[in-house]
Order: structure tokens, then sequence, then C-alpha cells
């Protein structure tokens, strides 16, 4: 991740921070720049970057969910552009779902600026249904983590569900090693199932970049049920670590696509 400076003092600051810890500046993510500003309060109770007259107010997550991310001023919501993709959150009276949910919003986050980096497009399901982005934040109905019959982690036609499991470190290693999937980092699940999503979004909807990615990936069409079945009753080929990223990745196109141009 990069480094910032605050530019009232040239201190070093991270992509986490919410005041700078040398001369106290409130700081905040403007996602129109991609950068971490340092802010001062203008007469009205706003916030104003120290470099130009634009006005913000904090994302309304900035105490529940740990958001440092700014809102402009004369924007209708009060989400900032990553967390105005949640769709549900676990119920926050809960102290544990509060706690992992904050976890996995860190990691939501690094993903977004990843994709404002890449120009990908970050659209809210909110706002565009047939073509946006959302997630739900779930918790299990009874203590233990499974990926299924309970929360299914995954994506479906730009809904990305995730178990708040994911954000247990004990729970996720278990899982990781159980299933042989070397990227099941926080991050690295938010990646891997928004490449699901960007593979509707540029390759579905983009048919002159269809035919490159079954050269590079393989045939999609490939029953995709029988394939995880196969998987994981027989194992990834001999040579996978040749030819994948993961074992994972070889079970099927769309899974190679999410590991590999997802990030894994």
């Amino acid at each position: 991740m990069k480094l910032f400076e605050c530019e009232g003092c040239g201190n070093a600051i991270y992509f986490e921070n919410t005041t700078c810890e040398v001369c106290g500046r409130t700081l905040g993510f403007r996602s129109d720049r991609r950068a971490l500003v340092a802010l001062d309060l203008a007469d009205d109770g706003r916030l104003k970057p120290l470099d130009d007259d634009s006005l913000f107010r904090s994302c309304a997550n900035r105490e529940p969910g740990g958001c440092n991310w700014l809102v402009p001023a004369e924007a209708e919501g009060d989400y900032c552009t990553a967390c105005c993709l949640n769709r549900t959150v676990p119920d926050l009276s809960n102290p544990e779902h509060q706690q992992l949910w904050r976890v996995l919003e860190g990691g939501k986050r690094r993903l977004v600026y990843s994709l404002l980096r890449f120009g990908l497009p970050v659209e809210s399901k909110a706002d565009r249904p047939e073509r946006g982005l959302a997630f739900d934040f779930l918790a299990d109905a009874v203590t233990g983590f499974r990926e299924g019959p309970q929360v299914m982690t995954g994506h479906a036609e730009g809904l990305i569900t995730i178990n708040i499991a994911e954000a247990d470190p004990a729970k996720r290693e278990e899982f990781r090693q159980s299933m042989a999937e070397p990227y099941r980092t926080v991050l690295g699940h938010f990646r891997h199932e928004v490449g699901h999503y960007y593979w509707e979004r540029l390759v579905v909807r983009d048919p002159g970049n269809l035919e490159s990615c079954r050269a590079l990936f393989g045939d999609e069409r490939e029953d995709y049920g029988a394939a995880l079945e196969r998987h994981y009753e027989q194992g990834p080929p001999a040579d996978w670590p040749a030819r994948f990223v993961s074992a994972y990745a070889s079970s099927h196109p769309w899974e190679d696509w999410a590991d590999d141009a997802g990030g894994g």
C-alpha cells in the first residue's frame, strides 16, 4: 500500500490513519484523487483540504466502521465511494460482529482503492441495479464457520456475500488450509470475489475480450458444477504449480480468472 505525506507537516501517514501523529490534523481519503489529505475545519463545520476550496463531510461509517474516507459536501448520501457499496451489514449491537465487520471494511477499502487506481468502474448496485456492485456482510445464525449450508461466501450478478467469520484469523486459516487456498486472506478473498464481478463487466459484456480470455484461461462453457465436483474429489492436476496461481484456480476457467486476474 502506498505511503502518503501530510501536507501540513510532511510527516509520513498511512492509508488507515485518521489523524496525523505529528501535527494532529484530521486526515481523510479523497477517492477522486486517490489520496489521503490533511484537513482544516471550515467555518460551517465542514472539512476543507489544505490545497483547494473543496468541502467534504466524514463518511457516516467513520465511527462504527473505522472509515476515514470523505464524502463531497454536495453529495446527497452520507456514505463514501467504498461504504455506499454496502447492502447489508451484520447486527452491530453484537460486539463480536462489530469487530469482525471493521476488519472486513478495512479490507474492502483497500480493494476499492486498488480498483480506482486500475481505472476500473466502481458503481453501486443501488445506483446501477443492472451493472453495479454491492456487498452483503452476513453472520452465521449458529456458532461455527462453514461455507455452506449457512452463509455462502461468493458472488452472484454483482452481489458479493462475505461471511464475517472470514475476518477471524483462526477460522480463516483453518479454512484456507483445508481448501488449499493460499490467497485466502481478507483482502485476497475480496479480490477473488470481485474478480468474478469484473468477468461479467469486462468479458461477458464485451465479447471482443472473450476469445482472448478463453485462450489464456480456458473455455468457461465447461460445466462449472461438474468441474468443482471433480476438483474436490480428485484434486488438482499434478502440474498445477507450473500452470496456475493456486490449486483452486485449476478447477475451472472462472476460478483461474478470479484467482489470477482478480488478484487471488
